[in-house]
């Protein structure tokens, strides 16, 4: 019998994955991630880790499998919030979940699950992990959830060979509403519970507040750029190389506040992220005002109206050298290579046409077609098929 360590959170995915590598026979411990402390930042109603501990203690006595709670809050401070202010002081904006299965789950946790002598480590998510050989070595595939509304092979574009060799996915063949079924069959206490919204296993957090403990509010001016200014008039370039051309098109356009007017004030350029229609608070505009440019350093917001606006789309972008990761290491391009993938730029975006270009100094993502709200620090992946092969940061 092949020992797994659940991670159960006290959700109906976790639950269900649980109950289904029971009934393959596999002896199953149930462990809970107890990751923050901060009670002041938490909407502590919504989504109390207590609250999801006692339903993830619940479900282990249900399903009659050892259960016990890990406190990994230091190390989730450490790797992801301090990770995330930082990025954001920068003007960036980092993706917690893809970081946390990165850091945490499948690191921090992995390790804890493995001391305890498991073989592997189980998670709720929704995508499927295979295996085909390869010049005779055996590689591990991460393909798309079987429920392409829920698939969340994105947040796992961040892991390497080694973690997905002790990862399993019990749900991935399925879809949520026959999750939801087993559960109830089962009438395990989490067959009907809302999914979290929350970072990564926090729980509910505002997002604002929870950055104003370490970002300073300082009030700066919000302009709009009008979708005809001459910064977005399309010249005729010639470039020497392609490498120049992407380095053209990822580019991101030297904003002047001259270029705009000013129509409002806010607390702070590193709370907003491009694409951002919600917390501006300008009215009296004939379309809503996104954000299509955020300048950190001179703490200026720049926006424009409706959400077709040319401020908001480019081509290509960026990943530097060291950022460009392979999950499958065998497909990994040399410099001058190119390759034709399906690639997505945030989570649940529907998959686009893509080429990359891997260059001495990093890799270019170009998209047949422009893509609106390109953001820094966010993870680019890129898929062959239903198979994620690769992801880097936007840089």
């Amino acid at each position: 019998m092949k020992r797994v360590v659940v991670g159960l959170s006290g959700g109906v995915d976790s639950s269900v994955a649980a109950y289904l590598l029971k009934e393959q026979g596999y002896e199953v411990i149930g462990l809970f991630m107890k990751n923050w402390h901060d009670e002041s930042v938490t909407i502590s109603n919504e989504c109390p880790w207590l609250e999801d501990s006692n339903d993830a203690l619940l479900v282990a006595e249900k399903l009659g499998i050892p259960f016990q709670t890990v406190d990994l809050s230091e190390q989730y401070q450490e790797k992801i919030v301090d990770y995330m202010f930082s990025e954001y002081e920068k003007g960036r904006t980092p993706n917690p979940d893809v970081l946390c299965n990165r850091e945490i789950k499948f690191d921090v946790f992995m390790k804890i699950a493995l001391s305890l002598g498991a073989d592997f480590v189980a998670t709720g998510h929704y995508c499927r992990k295979t295996e085909t050989e390869i010049n005779g070595e055996k590689v591990y595939q991460l393909l798309s959830g079987v429920d392409s509304n829920k698939d969340q092979s994105y947040f796992l574009c961040q892991l390497s060979q080694q973690q997905l060799a002790k990862a399993l996915f019990p749900i991935g063949e399925l879809t949520k509403p026959q999750v939801r079924e087993i559960a109830a069959k089962m009438e395990l206490v989490t067959a009907d519970k809302k999914d979290s919204q929350g970072l990564c296993f926090i729980g509910k957090v505002r997002l604002p507040e929870f950055l104003q403990q370490k970002l300073q509010p300082k009030e700066g001016h919000i302009f709009e750029v009008a979708a005809d200014a001459k910064i977005f008039e399309k010249k005729i370039e010639t470039f020497d190389s392609k490498e120049e051309e992407l380095a053209f098109k990822a580019a991101k356009l030297p904003y002047v506040s001259q270029a705009g007017k000013k129509v409002g004030k806010h607390q702070g350029a590193h709370y907003f992220t491009k694409g951002q229609r919600k917390g501006l608070n300008v009215g009296g505009t004939k379309e809503p005002l996104f954000v299509i440019e955020t300048d950190v350093e001179n703490n200026i917001i720049y926006t424009g109206q409706g959400q077709n606006h040319p401020g908001l789309f480019k081509s290509a972008l960026f990943i530097e050298k060291s950022e460009v990761h392979w999950i499958r290491p065998d497909l990994k391009l040399n410099s001058g290579e190119t390759m034709e993938v399906m690639a997505r730029i945030r989570y649940r975006q529907p998959l686009q046409k893509a080429t990359l270009h891997q260059f001495e100094n990093g890799m270019y993502v170009e998209f047949n077609e422009p893509q609106s709200a390109i953001t820094e620090g966010q993870f680019v992946s890129w898929h062959i098929g239903d198979e994620l092969i690769g992801s880097g940061v936007i840089a």
